[in-house]
């Protein structure tokens, strides 16, 4: 397998700006099939602006985005939903609709963008509640859930559609550290046992060191290193060492 075949994400020379205040400069990165990288930097670095650059919802001043060889900034609203079909976002405060049960906020995205019948359905959320612990909980209001079965909600709604890559933005944020590495360990089983590739924005070093094989690191809207976090424990750069150390 090529280099080219073997990458599900890819980043080359990618601007951001808004307004006068660019985000992001010229910023190239790639992420392989199966891999977790996180993406680190202090507040304002342009991390969660990459992970919306990645689904689509923001379009680059200058670069390609590239989700299985396909340039994301090129493709028509047709194939671009064709694209985002493989992917699932966990928004950092879940997302959920208020209104709807935790049952009917998985079941609206497969009811509007499937042709899955009522049983169907039933047996995916069954099967995705299943998987981060919340199967007795479907029938309960957003209001019921506490944080972190938010949290495990808003993964099993990224999840509806056996996604082959999940883009995660602080996964642990507004966690106490016993709640936090129970959504670790979700995000761990992913990756080992369906081989999900995963993009995850986080301030939280020991769920970066737990779940991410490689490193991205931000600073003043440039890549400021790329690697392993034994390889980037000794960066030149000082705000890459504090970013990557143990916490």
């Amino acid at each position: 397998m090529n280099e080219t075949q073997d990458t599900a994400i890819a980043l080359d020379h990618v601007s951001k700006s808004f307004g006068k205040k660019q985000v992001l400069r010229d910023v190239s990165f790639s992420v392989a099939r199966g891999e977790a990288i996180c993406v680190l930097g202090r507040s304002g670095t342009g991390k969660s602006v990459t992970l919306k650059l990645m689904i689509a919802l923001l379009k680059p001043d200058a670069g390609r985005i590239s989700i299985d060889e396909d340039d994301i900034t090129q493709l028509e609203r047709k194939e671009l939903s064709r694209v985002r079909r493989k992917m699932g976002f966990l928004f950092q405060s879940a997302a959920l609709f208020d209104s709807l049960t935790l049952h009917d906020n998985l079941a609206l995205p497969l009811r509007r963008l499937t042709d899955k019948s009522k049983q169907e359905i039933e047996v995916i959320i069954d099967h995705v509640l299943g998987q981060v612990g919340l199967a007795d909980d479907k029938g309960k209001m957003p209001v019921e859930l506490s944080g972190g079965m938010q949290k495990r909600a808003g993964l099993a709604r990224a999840l509806v559609f056996e996604p082959q890559i999940l883009l995660i933005d602080e996964p642990s944020s507004g966690l106490d550290r016993i709640t936090a590495s129970e959504i670790d360990d979700l995000l761990l089983e992913q990756k080992t046992k369906h081989h999900t590739t995963m993009v995850i924005v986080t301030h939280d070093v020991h769920c970066a060191r737990r779940v991410g094989d490689r490193f991205a690191v931000l600073d003043q809207g440039r890549l400021a290193a790329l690697g392993t976090p034994q390889e980037l424990e000794h960066h030149e750069n000082e705000t890459v060492r504090m970013l990557v150390g143990e916490s």
